[in-house]
Parts: C-alpha cells; structure tokens; sequence
C-alpha cells in the first residue's frame, strides 16, 4: 500500500473512514499547535465581543451557557462566535471552521477537564475534517446552502471524536450522524434574519452530539458523503469527493484559514482592502462612479444596493466599498443607520459585475478589482487577489492581540482581565487545563 493510500485509510472503505484516516495519520508540530491556539483566541474574543448583543441575550434566555452542559454550551458558543462576522473563514471550502469546531472541542474538553494540548490537536482535526467536507462540495452548493452549517458538523463530530477516544468504527458512526444532520439555508438573508447564527450554534451541538451517542455505540451511516441517498446526492449539484482526500501531506487547513480584520462577510473583504487603498489616492477627490469586479458567491450574496439595516448592511458589497472609500475605514459603526446613512448617495455610484478572471479564480483566490472614475476625469483602480488575514497577507500575533483586546473592551472586559485570557489561551500548548481559562467569567 502506498504512504499516501494508507494515510487516507484503504480504497475499499467508505470516504467517510478515509477521511478519518487521513486526519489520524497527519503529524502535528509544536508550531501546528501553536497555530491553532492563535485560532482558538481569535474564535473566542469574538465570542466574547458579541456577548451583549441582541441575539446573543436571546440565545442566552433560551439556551443558556452551563459550562456543565455540553450541549448548552456548544449550542451557546457556536452561537455567539458567529455573531459579529468576525470568525475566521477557510476560502477553498467556504466555511468558518471556528465557530463550529472550536465550541464544540471546548466544551467536550472542559467538561472531562482537559489538558490544552489535546484539545488543540482535537482543533486542529476538527477544521480538517470541515473544511475537506467543505472543498469538496462544489460551487453550486454554496448558491443555497451555507456551507459552514452543513459540513460544520462534520468539524465538530471529528473534534469530539478525537478528544473522546472512539474508535475507528465509532467515528464513522459520528461523522455519519453528523451528515445526517447538515441543514443551513440562505434564505434568512432576504430578511436580515439572525438564522446565521443558529447555523453555527447547531453545527457545534450537532456533531458534538453525534460523537458522544456514537462512543454509547449509536450507529450511523457509513456511506453519508458518497452513498446513492447521501451528502453529496442530496445537496451538491457539482460535487468533487475526490478533495475529500486530496494532498494528504499538505499542511493542517487551519494553518490555511484566514482570519478576519473587519467585521462583515468575509466575500466583502477583498473589495474593502481595495477601497482602503484608492481611499489614500483620492485624496479627498469626489466620485463620479465605482466599479467592482469580482466572482459569482460574492454578487450571489453581498449585492445589496440599500441595506436597511445593519446586518444586510454587513452582507452589501455597495455599502463595503462605499464606506471604506469614503471614511478609509471599517467598523462596527460603519454598519449602523449613521454609517449606513452617511454614504447612501455614494452606494448608489456603485455598479457590482462579474470578472472573469476573478471568478475562475475562486475559491483558490478571493479577489476583486474596484475602478473608480472622478468627478475631474481621472481614473484610479485597484486589484486584489489576497486581502489582508489571508494566508498571503497573514494577521500578525501583536495585530490578533490587538483585535481580541478591542473586542473585550466593547463589552467592558477590563484589559488586565483580557490580557490574562490571551495569557491563559497562549499556555494551552503548554498543556494547560482548559478550565483555567475561566470563560465563563468573560462570556456570561
């Protein structure tokens, strides 16, 4: 059998048992660990920087975090991470891994009263097993179905599955319970609904759930990604199973995730980072017309010429550009009704297409090309292929710091307090028992 064969298990199993032995089969490097920490930090400050908003008190009502409950918190966690648009987003699968997997690993490894370093290894093989789910889905998934909602679960089941011991057979049972339970539609953005953060909040219970019925020997389906009734069947018009198991040596795909500087839909980045830019070269100049070239996910879900509210605002590639042209930055603010209001005859300048080469591109590249035309004629553009956070152009440790205390400070966390959180999460590669972490203090 070849060494590429035998790590992702033999030909004659189903692909849900190769992935699993392919993820069981990769190394894991202090620096892998040290990665993911850095994920876990940037998951967890989102979490945190949502804890006073609306929906984030209406999760707490109905389902209320108890560090005792791994159902309760993975739901709750899973919830509020998503929040803010903040979380993190692998571009080859098109999910936000972190929101998913890391709610679920933590609350698994603080009830049994983990060490930090099993649990990031539980990390590190939670996001591959989403984001290979993910890669694999193909474009026309994405057109209806939220990718982090239906194969987060497969995230959250490998996480657990890992940190609870199972068995070869018993996490092709989690992970096929898990598939089973795949469910995340866009339709909630038609009315600005808060249903995004139910995707997350269920993805985590989900496959949470799933791994710990399968070590009670709760079967499931062998065959859910390839079976004639399964996964792709179901839900994938273009699937490619074979990025299930493809490159089986390259590196963790966490280390391959991007994390987010501003605080809206990942699609609307590569457009803000390139606005930024012309910002600076204008100069103050006035705008006759904007022009945005980029791919077809970004038109099917950010073209929103007049967002009403804050979180359509949040998913409008108009209002993204707008802002970040005119003001040469992009906050929580930018999304609110002065924000929105501020640049309403800006957007209406704004004329979305799609580009060719930046279509073929994605999800590989999420890139853009915005023009602008000035009132005195002249012409300025500029081109991304990857913004800032992206693997390209990674967000460096002191600039993740800076992004976990300023998302603590909006929700009156004092700095000694969030500095000795940063602290704790850096040791769990050290082995720290998660439950030093205190997160309860922070997030309740």
């Amino acid at each position: 059998m070849s060494s590429d064969m035998s790590k992702a298990g033999n030909p004659t199993q189903s692909l849900t048992a190769r992935l699993a032995a392919l993820i069981r089969a990769k190394p894991v490097t202090k620096a892998d660990l040290e990665q993911a920490a850095f994920f876990v930090l940037d998951t967890m400050s989102c979490a945190i920087g949502a804890r006073l908003s609306k929906p984030a008190k209406i999760l707490a009502k109905v389902a209320p975090l108890k560090m005792d409950d791994v159902d309760k918190t993975s739901f709750y966690l899973g919830g509020v991470s998503h929040i803010l648009e903040m979380d993190d987003l692998h571009r080859g699968s098109v999910t936000h891994p972190g929101s998913v997997v890391i709610p679920a690993a933590w609350a698994y490894a603080h009830q049994q009263n983990m060490g930090g370093r099993r649990f990031l290894q539980a990390v590190l093989a939670g996001y591959e097993a989403c984001t290979r789910v993910g890669m694999a889905v193909g474009k026309e998934h994405y057109r209806v179905w939220h990718n982090t909602a239906t194969c987060g679960p497969f995230g959250s089941a490998m996480a657990t599955a890992m940190l609870a011991d199972l068995t070869p057979e018993q996490t092709v049972w989690a992970l096929g319970n898990a598939g089973t339970q795949s469910a995340g539609l866009w339709e909630f953005l038609a009315d600005g609904a808060m249903s995004k953060h139910l995707h997350t909040a269920r993805g985590a219970q989900a496959g949470l759930m799933a791994a710990r019925l399968a070590k009670e020997g709760f079967t499931g389906p062998t065959r859910i990604l390839e079976g004639e009734k399964g996964f792709f069947k179901g839900l994938c018009p273009d699937p490619d199973p074979d990025a299930v198991l493809r490159e089986p040596d390259a590196p963790w795909q966490l280390v391959q995730t991007s994390i987010k500087p501003w605080p809206c839909c990942r699609h609307t980045h590569p457009t803000i980072d390139a606005a930024l830019a012309l910002h600076q070269e204008l100069d103050g100049r006035a705008v006759a017309k904007i022009d945005v070239g980029t791919y077809q996910a970004a038109l099917d879900v950010c073209d929103r010429p007049d967002p009403t509210e804050h979180y359509g605002a949040r998913f409008s590639l108009q209002h993204c550009v707008a802002i970040a042209m005119a003001s040469g930055k992009v906050d929580t603010l930018s999304f609110e009704a002065a924000g929105r209001d501020s640049v309403r005859d800006l957007r209406q300048l704004v004329s979305l297409r799609l580009d060719g080469q930046v279509d073929a591109a994605y999800p590989e590249a999420w890139g853009t090309v915005v023009s602008v035309e000035t009132v005195d004629g002249q012409h300025l553009s500029a081109a991304r292929r990857d913004c800032k956070g992206d693997p390209g152009n990674p967000v460096s440790s002191p600039e993740l710091v800076g992004k976990a205390l300023d998302l603590m400070a909006t929700v009156d966390i004092p700095e000694a307090r969030a500095r000795d959180f940063i602290s704790a999460v850096e040791q769990l590669v050290d082995d720290l028992p998660i439950r030093q972490l205190r997160l309860e203090e922070l997030i309740i």
